[in-house]
């Protein structure tokens, strides 16, 4: 026998398919009585998973959306590690999707992540608009991870970005590095931090700074080396601070195509400190994120307001620090 479908509970329950779908979207018009016929012939055919027929049953839920902004990137891997954790622990389930980093994309995905009726909503450093966010927040309890917010019914996770930049700075300026230019994040989550911590550093060391638009990935690593290679290897800087681990990987790939050598020739700074980085084979100096422990605070932050703990907004903001690995030498 196949998996059961909409159309077999409706049978079973002797109700229509329009009913059966009322019911699983959670939907009021639905009397208590056919409600509770149609969830007991989901349960008997094994249509529906028990956490989300119980869910249903009992008007509450014990799942925790999750949208992430880029699946492709294991910063994000490691803040879900840390959620999981603490999810488990408190009798909850994730569930997971992705806009891809685009605006428009995500709020679909912010909307595919409500119909399931989550008890609160984990966003990872998205770029779905303020608006969306403070809608959501409406519904269901709210956090960001990795991304700001003023709104006082949305919790926050950060690391201070402008305090890690500036780490990245202090340390090639300590290595004699003087050309020292930024792979920017673009539009990115927190990126304009990033750049204002880079700046302020390169302008308390009395050095001219250097922003080249970039973005979070490997692939916009890669275009922004190749754009300051076209200028000619003269005017290259000796020293690269990316806008993450992910970018500066694709930054070290332009770097060895180019046939210069890191850090010979040039020193690469990352930011995160993903598992990436220490593979030996990269061994990339970077900015270490708590990401395990951001996880744990944001799911922490989600179950407070779950169960009513509190009202008032929590801001995490938790202080990076600086890896030194084999990408960075005195210049």
């Amino acid at each position: 026998m196949g998996r059961p479908t909409m159309e077999d509970v409706a049978r079973h329950a002797g109700v229509s398919r329009a009913l059966v779908s009322l019911v699983m979207r959670g939907s009021p018009k639905v009397s208590e009585q056919r409600r509770r016929a149609v969830l007991r012939a989901a349960e008997e055919l094994g249509y529906s998973p028990h956490a989300m027929a119980r869910s249903l049953a009992s008007r509450t839920s014990t799942v925790l959306g999750v949208m992430v902004s880029d699946l492709h990137n294991p910063f994000f891997a490691e803040i879900v590690d840390g959620l999981d954790e603490v999810a488990r622990d408190q009798g909850f389930d994730l569930i997971i999707n992705t806009g891809s980093r685009s605006p428009a994309r995500e709020r679909r995905a912010l909307g595919s992540l409500l119909s399931f009726r989550p008890a609160g909503v984990a966003l990872l450093g998205t770029v779905v608009s303020s608006a969306d966010i403070a809608a959501a927040a409406e519904q269901q309890p709210v956090v960001l991870v990795a991304r700001s917010t003023r709104l006082s019914t949305v919790d926050t996770v950060n690391d201070d970005g402008e305090a890690g930049s500036e780490m990245a700075v202090d340390h090639l300026v300590s290595l004699g590095h003087k050309k020292i230019a930024h792979l920017d994040g673009g539009s990115g989550s927190q990126a304009a931090l990033r750049r204002r911590g880079y700046d302020r550093a390169m302008r308390r060391h009395g050095l001219e700074p250097l922003v080249v638009r970039s973005e979070y990935t490997d692939t916009a690593g890669a275009r922004a080396v190749r754009d300051l290679l076209a200028a000619g290897e003269a005017d290259l800087p000796t020293a690269l601070v990316a806008a993450n681990d992910y970018n500066a990987v694709g930054a070290l790939a332009a770097l060895e195509e180019a046939g210069l050598r890191v850090p010979d020739d040039v020193s690469l700074v990352g930011y995160d400190n993903t598992s990436l980085a220490g593979l030996r084979h990269l061994s990339l100096t970077t900015v270490d994120q708590p990401r395990h422990e951001m996880g744990r605070l944001a799911a922490e932050a989600l179950v407070q307001r779950i169960r009513g703990e509190r009202t008032d907004p929590v801001r995490h903001l938790l202080h990076p620090s600086l890896v030194v690995r084999a990408t960075t030498a005195p210049r």
